[in-house]
């Protein structure tokens, strides 16, 4: 938990967004790790790299804090307790590794920080990744979200790694890619049991104006409304071609910021876990499209599954020249 000296809790979107029209996020973490070498065809997708070669997660972080990146989402989505257990590690070596995730962040900032000379940027904070239950199931399921099973298994399996991560030093945690009322619910009850702690919530969108398992995207705003410590609404993993519409109905149904982080462009197929050429965002495009997100009311930007610090620094050059 991360508070003031006057015990205030620190709301790390809110600091940047009353200096600075747009906060600006990191894009995806596997694809860079990809491309680095590493073979993430495992139950434990990029958590894999964790175990091998974790001074890559930290160069990662440190290409997007180049890039103009305000934050860094941790390399938590899939590393879970339930998760390391099916691979034959233990409890505490899972949630060593799992409170790892926020130190490589960590440290991959602060060694940018003191060398960076601009001084019309934020410091970055690190954003602690919460996957959804789906992810550990490794079947596609968060982007349906029909789990078909009962709240207090979603808080059991979510509530260590939330802990950890918290314990970890995390500035934000970023609940991500949630695909159902129910489970956002569960996490935004259960980030009640931090008290001071803040989080963002972002969605899987099953189109433009509802999320994976159909709910309108108006109805889940205004059921988060009422949770304090959720201090923004949004989406990721999308299409970049819903965003916009995304976008627009959140802010209509809601007073909390609004984050957009979709993919570049490309189509996801779940069954085959392969990506099928789609309307690909060129760098630049990606940039223009982040324009009209921001138009349609979001304030928090960046990129998903297979964007790159490439795009994200063209989206930096738009709002940090």
């Amino acid at each position: 938990m991360n508070e003031s000296i006057t015990n205030h809790p620190i709301n790390p979107i809110q600091a940047i967004l009353e200096r600075y029209p747009v906060l600006i996020l990191d894009g995806a973490l596997a694809t860079e790790l990809e491309r680095h070498g590493c073979d993430l065809n495992d139950p434990l997708w990029s958590a894999r790299v964790l175990l091998e070669r974790p001074e890559l997660i930290r160069r990662v972080h440190a290409d997007y804090f180049r890039a103009g990146a305000d934050c860094a989402i941790t390399a938590s989505y899939q590393a879970t307790v339930e998760g390391f257990a099916a691979q034959g590690v233990g409890e505490e070596r899972a949630l060593e590794l799992i409170r790892r995730t926020v130190t490589l962040a960590a440290e991959a900032r602060d060694e940018f920080w003191a060398a960076e000379e601009s001084g019309d940027r934020p410091k970055p904070f690190v954003a602690a990744s919460v996957g959804p239950y789906g992810a550990y199931l490794a079947d596609g399921s968060e982007y349906v979200g029909h789990y078909g099973v009962e709240d207090e298994r979603l808080a059991s399996f979510h509530r260590p790694r939330m802990r950890a991560l918290v314990e970890a030093g995390a500035d934000l945690l970023a609940f991500e890619t949630i695909p159902s009322l129910q489970e956002a619910r569960v996490l935004a009850d259960l980030l009640e049991e931090f008290p001071g702690t803040f989080a963002w919530m972002s969605f899987s969108l099953r189109d433009g104006g509802a999320i994976s398992e159909g709910t309108p995207l108006e109805e889940c705003a205004r059921a988060l409304e009422a949770y304090p410590f959720v201090a923004a609404v949004g989406i990721n993993c999308a299409p970049s071609s819903a965003a916009a519409e995304a976008a627009a109905r959140l802010a209509a149904s809601t007073s909390k910021p609004i984050l957009v982080y979709p993919n570049s462009g490309e189509t996801y197929d779940p069954s085959t876990k392969t990506w099928k050429p789609g309307a690909a965002e060129a760098c630049g495009g990606f940039a223009e499209s982040a324009r009209a997100w921001h138009e349609a009311g979001a304030r928090l930007i960046g990129g998903c599954c297979r964007t790159t610090p490439e795009q994200i620094a063209r989206i930096a050059a738009v709002w940090r020249s």
